[in-house]
């Protein structure tokens, strides 16, 4: 299993729009709105090749969702 972080950019004013739609997505576990550079993050868990359709095929094709840019994890480097 694997666990990426998608920091998304959006158009103004459709934030809760867009949060609606990413909650739709079963292997999203984590949706919020952000103050700062992003508009919207989330934490999806997921297999490698589950993950990169849910990015490039559901969460990239959602309308007015401007860009997305994707975090994740090295564990061997430890941390929690």
């Amino acid at each position: 299993m694997e666990t990426a972080y998608v920091l998304i950019n959006c158009d103004l004013g459709v934030e809760t729009q867009i949060i609606n739609e990413l909650m739709k997505i079963p292997e999203i576990k984590e949706v919020r709105g952000t103050l700062g550079v992003f508009d919207i993050f989330c934490k999806i868990e997921a297999d490698k090749e589950k993950l990169t359709d849910i990015i490039t095929n559901k969460i990239r094709r959602i309308p007015k969702i401007r860009n997305t840019n994707t975090i994740q994890a090295i564990l061997s480097q430890g941390g929690r």
